[in-house]
């Protein structure tokens, strides 16, 4: 076992007033250039967005043919941007080794003076098939097991305390991962996962946010809500509800459902950066 503090603890980041706002960019063909990405990051800033966020793949299936290196571009995030929220949107944390996650979590905290936001999830072998291509996991239940155990050793890390954890999957004997990040006691993490299926909810009820996949509508958001207040038993911790929606979608009543962010949602086989560029000027949605 682990000794580690409880991610959902975080006491950083207030419940929001209003819905905030984020761009979600599939990093890929004309988005695959960091500097690309960082110029854009620091527009949305100015043009009074609340966050960028990036896809994390190694490949997608034609006719996408470039794709960026997530980490290296949030990087380029940080060092061009003062104030909106970042981070990977989600990460599949079962190829992965979460030691050195540990460190490139803490690191892009720090560099962005604690405005890092780990979104993480299962990942699929869906879309261009590079789990099978790279050898990783392909079973469902065996990726859940290593993104529970990889968050269990993360939130031990950013405690600065050594790690001891001896799992099924993962080993960390003793390290100590310092620096902390700046956030405490932790990186905000947001868990991915379908609305109907128990384990994810359960899994983002223990963090920082809850992103539902394949979101049916504002009422299928509300039940949604509705299971995660009931699973965290009245906690006094902000919690996120994130929802992924096309620009020509009302985010309104996904608001009163209880959305606390909406991210655009951009087709990753045709996404260009005219269009995202034009996404970026009519600026974000005003839900008070």
């Amino acid at each position: 076992m682990t000794n580690a503090v409880t991610p959902g603890e975080n006491q950083t980041q207030p419940t929001a007033s209003r819905l905030q706002s984020g761009l979600w960019l599939p990093i890929f063909d004309e988005l695959a250039d960091p500097r690309v990405v960082a110029r854009l990051a620091a527009d949305a800033e100015e043009a009074g967005w609340d966050g960028v966020f990036v896809w994390d793949h190694l490949r997608w299936r034609a006719p996408v043919q470039q794709v960026a290196d997530p980490w290296i571009t949030l990087a380029a995030i940080a060092t061009a941007t003062e104030r909106i929220r970042f981070g990977p949107m989600v990460t599949p944390l079962a190829r992965r080794r979460p030691a050195k996650v540990a460190r490139e979590t803490a690191t892009l905290d720090l560099l962005s003076g604690g405005r890092f936001t780990l979104g993480v999830g299962l990942g699929s072998n869906r879309f261009g098939e590079e789990w099978s291509a790279t050898g990783e996991e392909l079973d469902d239940r065996r990726r859940g097991q290593m993104l529970d155990e990889s968050l269990e050793i993360l939130g031990a890390a950013w405690s600065g305390e050594p790690v001891h954890h001896r799992g099924q999957h993962y080993t960390v004997d003793g390290i100590t991962f310092l620096p902390r990040p700046i956030q405490h006691p932790g990186v905000p993490v947001w868990a991915a996962g379908f609305p109907g299926n128990a384990k994810p909810l359960r899994r983002a009820a223990r963090h920082d946010g809850f992103f539902p996949v394949n979101l049916e509508d504002h009422d299928q958001l509300a039940e949604i809500v509705a299971t995660i207040t009931g699973l965290r038993q009245g906690q006094a911790t902000a919690f996120d509800i994130v929802v992924g929606l096309a620009a020509d979608i009302d985010p309104a009543p996904y608001a009163k459902a209880g959305a606390t962010w909406w991210l655009t949602d951009f087709d990753p086989e045709a996404v260009s950066l005219d269009q995202v560029r034009g996404v970026l000027r009519d600026g974000p949605v005003d839900c008070e």
